[in-house]
């Protein structure tokens, strides 16, 4: 089980990034799909999940409403749409087949990340 996380950058607050997970070598279409952030000098933090049959998604309170994330099994990918970034918004971001919002992270499974910074 692998999955790639890709699309950060260096983004000026209040601007936007799509952020992409690609599985290889299987499919990700039983699976949920959840994204996670570290940033520096803090535990790794569940910021997002969408479930595996019917797209049902969770947010954490630091991002509802800004950030959004979906699915499209076709082309075996999940995203990570984010929008009005702040700077508390860096870090080192994740995807897994996990959901954790607010619990303790328990995954033996993680990928590379891809960096976020957020900063004028």
């Amino acid at each position: 089980v692998q999955l790639q996380a890709s699309g950060g950058g260096l983004v000026q607050p209040g601007g936007s990034l799509r952020l992409s997970c690609a599985a290889s070598g299987f499919t990700l279409d039983y699976y949920a799909i959840g994204w996670f952030r570290q940033a520096p000098g803090k535990e790794r933090e569940g910021v997002s999940c969408i479930s595996s049959s019917d797209g049902v998604t969770d947010y954490a309170d630091s991002v509802k409403g800004r950030f959004t994330i979906s699915r499209d099994n076709a082309k075996n990918t999940a995203y990570l749409q984010m929008n009005s970034l702040k700077p508390e918004d860096t870090a080192v971001y994740y995807c897994a087949t996990l959901c954790a919002i607010g619990v303790p992270i328990e995954y033996d499974y993680w990928g590379q990340g891809t960096l976020v910074t957020v900063s004028s």
